[in-house]
């Protein structure tokens, strides 16, 4: 069995079933298609945007990001006008893993008969491979969503996401056929390119002390140690007690880079570097993408490259 159908099985058992307070069915398998009218989407945070818009380059396809630019996943609240976008929507995809609870609510309740939600966390991640830790912790029951960080992984998602747009719009399913192969192509491409990157920083030094744990599975994939995030999922800052851990941590581990994100600034993060005799490099980010749209790194490719290089540029120093 091929992967895509792997990942369309895994869609089909792990998120189907229709919501109890709304019309809009959770699936990642239409079971209805528009062939009168442009296929109308809407998307969550910005990389997952990125790769629709991808796969449906060159069709009708209208795709509407609802979590603005700059904006964080975890804590973006749905406004009047994602409920608007969502009512508008055939479809709604979503990362899922609870990371947007408060939109996939919204669309559960305002989306019309017949249309769909599809998680693609839910729809590829089996449940032997969730990944807990400090910000996601096991108790709380939701694991680390950040799957997008893990080019492999993203496969599952353009897997889940080509079967979809052939049964919503079996018009353009060609085009999305070719857009899908040209992109996992270009996964394939990128994965090799991160590996390369990443055996020229020696393993001792694969370690990584984040503003947030959005690394879990990127780490995993590609050798690196995750040793400690900063802000836990509620994106509090973090109490003096786990600040002097994070120092002495830093300090007993000899941890070369504190790394910060670039879109979401916290002096705090700076303080623990400079008192743990780390340095501190605040350019990474999770979901925003680089640059501006038009930008040729303005895509979740250009975020994956832009990370990899500030991570082994700041590790290797």
């Amino acid at each position: 069995m091929s992967r895509r159908k792997i990942g369309l099985a895994i869609a089909l058992v792990a998120v189907s079933g229709c919501s109890g307070g709304g019309a809009a069915e959770r699936t990642c398998s239409p079971s209805v298609a528009v062939d009168d009218r442009p296929l109308r989407i809407a998307t969550t945070v910005a990389p997952i945007t990125d790769i629709v818009g991808q796969l449906v380059a060159g069709t009708p396809t209208r795709v509407d990001g609802l979590v603005p630019a700059g904006r964080d996943s975890h804590t973006f609240e749905p406004t009047p006008g994602t409920a608007r976008a969502l009512a508008r929507a055939d479809v709604a995809v979503m990362n899922g893993l609870d990371l947007e609870v408060p939109t996939l609510d919204l669309a559960l309740a305002d989306m019309g008969d017949g249309t769909i939600v599809c998680e693609l966390g839910d729809a590829t991640l089996p449940v032997s491979e969730f990944v807990f830790d400090r910000s996601f912790p096991e108790a709380a029951g939701s694991p680390n969503p950040h799957l997008w960080t893990n080019p492999p992984m993203v496969t599952g998602y353009a897997d889940v996401l080509v079967d979809l747009l052939v049964a919503a719009d079996p018009v353009n399913a060609e085009v999305y056929e070719a857009n899908h192969e040209a992109f996992v192509a270009s996964v394939d491409e990128l994965d090799e390119w991160v590996r390369r990157t990443v055996a020229t920083l020696p393993a001792e030094r694969r370690v990584l002390l984040t503003y947030h744990d959005a690394y879990a599975y990127f780490a995993h994939e590609y050798g690196f140690e995750v040793v400690g995030a900063v802000q836990p999922s509620s994106f509090d800052e973090p109490s003096p007690s786990e600040v002097a851990a994070l120092i002495e941590q830093i300090r007993d581990r000899a941890i070369p880079v504190v790394f910060g994100s670039e879109a979401f600034p916290a002096p705090v993060l700076e303080q623990i570097a400079t008192e743990g005799g780390a340095v501190y490099v605040d350019d990474l980010r999770d979901d925003v993408l680089p640059g501006d749209p038009g930008d040729p790194d303005h895509s979740w490719q250009g975020l994956i490259r832009t990370n990899v290089t500030t991570i082994v540029d700041a590790l290797r120093r």
